[in-house]
């Protein structure tokens, strides 16, 4: 356990470099597809297209967290699983 924090922590310390020494200011991305899809529902519904509850016209927002949570849980079972059985 303490050698993947120590990983975590060492890849953090070069990324944290990387972006100090870089001379371009550059962010990433932009929205993304679940911003744009969450905008686009807030939208439709604020101008009486779609009649759905918040609950759908945010569900993209909360169905991309509970797939994160889902696979940042099967990655623990199984390093859990792989530290047990060592």
């Amino acid at each position: 356990m303490s050698k993947l924090l120590d990983l975590i922590e060492q890849n953090a310390i070069k990324q944290s470099r990387s972006k100090t020494m870089s001379s371009s200011s550059s962010s990433s991305g932009g929205i993304g597809f679940t911003g744009a899809l969450t905008i686009l529902f807030i939208g439709l519904k604020l101008a009486h297209v779609i009649n759905w509850s918040w609950w759908w016209v945010l569900s993209p927002i909360w169905i991309s967290l509970l797939i994160l949570l889902f696979i940042l849980l099967v990655i623990a079972i199984i390093f859990l699983i792989s530290e047990l059985s060592k």
